[in-house]
């Protein structure tokens, strides 16, 4: 009888794992989530093309390093180089003289120095979207260890190195460069269109982004989409995926400045008691790192990632990435070995300032410490602050919360999102052997204060991202090459155009919903 069962047993599980086997297998051979709308009938759009000439690269590259040239540095909320954003200011009406003369744009200063462009279409039906991206820098020292000083915008081996080149005047001035271009040539959008540039995005866009934001709300603006900076093509940087990936990001993790502090007696070193401030917080500080935040990969957009790549992939990993009901587990414990990855899976911590001591022998009253939390999307900050609360596990220490919001909601990015779909055929149509994802920012941009003013948001720009480059950004040698800012240009040139599609074709195939 035993053994009958015993049969039973072994005979349902091998059935088990033979139909999952199928499934898996099936799905590996079908799974394509790019193949819908790249098959489609796209109706056409405008088509003028830039023919960048000599005489035109020239000068596209004189205005890019002129702008890298202008430190429009933000140190603090209340501190900025107000100085340089007037001469950028003035230099952008001098760049683009046609721009800020066209009786097509409608420009207004937002806060003294960010600017707001408006750009009506000849189809008010459809609805506008909007481009952000920033005027404001990270400070950048030449002695950190820069090869070329860093508002220098020196050209080294072909590429333009100045802090900016990657975040974020590239697109700033991409943008603007493109629709000079455009207007130049007697473009006028079907789709209108909104252009933010704010001057404060490194210290939180609280007067640039969120002023642009007030003044459309109260104008009862809704937009279809907006773009903003963010993540990039990946070109070898994805171990194991064949060619380039462009990521768009669909949210950005949310953020959690926590503050730690101890208070005791103040005492004299050559009398301590059994426990310090430091002591105790510096224990409290070990347990947050010696116990993360769990894992959650497969809960976020990061799932979406992956599956959309799987299928560059070569075996084991096709296999695995293509069915990630399955393999979620073992692929996120994967990824949480690798610090760049293990930011993808879960709420990361990192303790950034620790403070205590004003004499080598008092023994401090005080102690403090700050903790930076990025996160996950599906975490929320409350949430958050409650497993701090529990795996801190004292009550000696203070727990503060300084700065804090949600994750961003996630946008659209199937057959269906506009915006997603919109951006991914302008990806192609520039580099057709890209493959195209949904991701997650693990930092944050200005793009996350317009959310009621749209339900879909992205962070993308077409910059070429090698195994490396990306500790460039906020980094030292911060650089960009001549031909990928030129491709920046054509790339917003297209996309406008895109733009003026009215709506989505029917997708080709629905095969891969298997």
């Amino acid at each position: 009888m035993m053994i009958k069962f015993l049969k039973i047993i072994i005979g349902t599980g091998f059935a088990v794992v033979l139909i999952l086997v199928t499934i898996a297998s099936i799905r590996t051979l079908s799974l394509d989530v790019n193949a819908g709308l790249q098959l489609a009938r796209w109706e056409a759009a405008s088509d003028i093309s830039l023919d960048i000439d000599h005489r035109q690269r020239e000068e596209i590259l004189t205005h890019f390093k002129e702008a890298i040239r202008i430190p429009t540095v933000s140190f603090s909320p209340t501190e900025s180089n107000t100085t340089a954003l007037l001469h950028f200011n003035s230099f952008l009406r001098r760049a683009f003289p046609t721009l800020f003369t066209s009786n097509l744009v409608h420009h207004e200063l937002v806060a003294n120095y960010s600017h707001l462009f408006w750009v009506p279409g000849s189809q008010p039906d459809l609805v506008p979207y909007m481009l952000l991206a920033h005027i404001d820098v990270v400070p950048a020292t030449e002695s950190d260890g820069w090869e070329a000083p860093p508002f220098s915008a020196q050209e080294i081996d072909g590429f333009i190195y100045g802090r900016g080149t990657i975040d974020d005047k590239s697109s700033l001035m991409g943008i603007l460069q493109a629709l000079e271009y455009l207007l130049m040539k007697g473009y006028a959008p079907r789709r209108g269109f909104y252009i933010g540039l704010g001057h404060d995005e490194e210290v939180s866009g609280h007067q640039g982004a969120m002023n642009m934001v007030r003044l459309l709300k109260q104008r009862n603006v809704r937009l279809s989409f907006v773009l903003d900076e963010g993540l990039a093509v990946l070109d070898g940087v994805i171990s194991g995926l064949s060619g380039p990936a462009a990521l768009i990001g669909v949210s950005e993790k949310g953020l959690a400045i926590v503050k730690l502090s101890v208070s005791t007696l103040p005492g004299h070193a050559s009398m301590p008691s059994r426990e310090s401030s430091i002591g105790i917080l510096a224990a409290a500080v070990k347990r947050l790192e010696d116990n993360p935040m769990p894992m959650l990969f497969g809960y976020g957009p990061e799932r979406e990632t992956f599956e959309h790549l799987a299928h560059k992939f070569g075996l084991p990993m096709k296999f695995i990435l293509s069915n990630l009901w399955l393999f979620s587990p073992l692929v996120g414990r994967f990824l949480e070995q690798k610090t760049d990855s293990n930011a993808l899976v879960r709420t990361t911590t990192a303790v950034t300032i620790f403070n205590s001591g004003v004499k080598f022998n008092v023994i401090p009253c005080r102690a403090e410490a700050y903790v930076n939390l990025r996160i996950h999307s599906a975490q929320s900050l409350q949430e958050v602050l409650d497993l701090i609360q529990v795996t801190v596990g004292d009550q000696r220490v203070k727990i503060e919360l300084i700065e804090g919001f949600d994750p961003l909601p996630v946008s659209s990015s199937d057959e269906k999102s506009y915006g997603f779909q919109i951006i991914k055929k302008t990806v192609l149509d520039m580099f057709p052997t890209v493959a195209v994802a949904p991701g997650i920012c693990v930092g944050n941009t200005d793009s996350r204060h317009f959310k009621d003013l749209t339900s879909d948001i992205y962070r993308f720009a077409p910059l070429w991202f090698k195994p490396g480059d990306a500790k460039r950004f906020h980094g030292i040698n911060e650089r960009i090459s001549r031909k990928n800012y030129e491709e920046l240009v054509l790339f917003y040139s297209r996309l406008i155009q895109n733009c003026d599609i009215p709506k989505l074709p029917e997708p080709h195939t629905s095969a891969h919903e298997l």
